[in-house]
């Protein structure tokens, strides 16, 4: 049977629920560099794409997550369950060694990103249209009844300006939020704060439901580049 994009994406994202039952994993700090990655933590590759590689590493005097990427593509999940409403703020530091140059946000075949985080949501399956029930039910039968029903993708591009948002080329399930372009601040750590509940709101149109799951990464399958980025501690928090 032949997978379209879009129901990868959905399967890819099921084997981060997978992860769920799994104690917290620490924070990337809280590791000494060199580490193996934390146990509690799951590689997101996709089939016949060649996975990214992720190390524990030390900046200046804090260890962070390491992403490499040539030519290929991974994400790195962390089971961080939240309700939305009572910490809707999710707060994380990146880094990358410099912009992409043939990445476009608006094509499949441009679709890459130097840094990227996903926030994964549970919309109640009878909510969506018959086509996106059909699609989800399809995932649940290949991956398993945990598949995300939507997801926040925050990416740092190449040359959006920053607040564009779209959906995904591949899925109307994924909204693409930009919040960092170009390479004027590459090479140096970008501190980032979403009220994710409110992002929620404002592509989907519903209150925001449980979030079951967050993962970084980077990739660059499509344009055949390579780069690296560098993620601190991910952590959600309540609304002062």
């Amino acid at each position: 049977m032949k997978i379209r994009p879009a129901l990868w994406l959905l399967i890819w994202c099921a084997a981060f629920v997978a992860v769920a039952a799994t104690p917290l994993p620490k924070n990337f700090s809280a590791h000494t560099p060199g580490a193996p990655l934390d146990p509690g933590l799951r590689v997101l590759s996709i089939p016949k794409i060649k996975p990214n590689n992720f190390s524990l590493v030390d900046d200046a005097g804090t260890t962070v997550l390491k992403i490499d990427s040539d030519n290929s593509a991974a994400s790195l999940g962390l089971p961080l369950q939240f309700d939305p409403d009572n910490t809707p703020l999710l707060s994380w530091r990146w880094k990358i060694s410099h912009a992409l140059v043939r990445a476009d946000i608006n094509t499949k075949s441009g679709d890459d990103y130097a840094a990227r985080v996903y926030v994964f949501f549970d919309v109640p399956l009878a909510s969506l249209s018959f086509t996106d029930r059909t699609k989800i039910r399809l995932a649940r039968l290949i991956a398993g009844s945990d598949v995300p029903t939507a997801a926040i993708c925050y990416v740092w591009d190449n040359k959006a300006e920053i607040g564009y948002s779209r959906w995904s080329p591949f899925t109307d399930r994924v909204r693409k939020i930009v919040l960092q372009s170009g390479g004027a601040h590459a090479q140096q750590w970008m501190v980032e704060t979403r009220d994710v509940a409110a992002d929620f709101r404002a592509a989907f149109g519903i209150p925001p439901p449980r979030i079951t799951g967050v993962a970084v990464g980077n990739d660059t399958d499509q344009t055949d580049e390579k780069v690296t980025t560098w993620f601190g501690d991910v952590t959600f928090a309540a609304r002062r």
